[in-house]
């Protein structure tokens, strides 16, 4: 019957070690993510060029009026 050897104290500690560090760069990385699309945000919104003003165009009609005397 075939004994596995067992980890070698190093490598017992390593291993935590590697998933925590890849969490907190995958923390990292996500928190990055979510400030460049916050800033993207604020930059598509200030930067629209409108800064409050709307432009309203309005077509008038001529309207001919003739006036009869009775």
């Amino acid at each position: 019957m075939p004994v596995q050897p067992s980890l070698s104290e190093r490598a017992r500690r390593e291993r935590p070690r590697s998933k925590l560090l890849r969490r907190a760069l995958l923390l990292a990385t996500a928190i990055a993510v979510f400030g460049l699309g916050v800033a993207l945000g604020f930059a598509l919104d200030r930067g629209s060029g409108a800064k409050g003003t709307q432009t309203y165009e309005r077509t008038l009609r001529l309207v001919t009026v003739t006036v009869t005397k009775h």
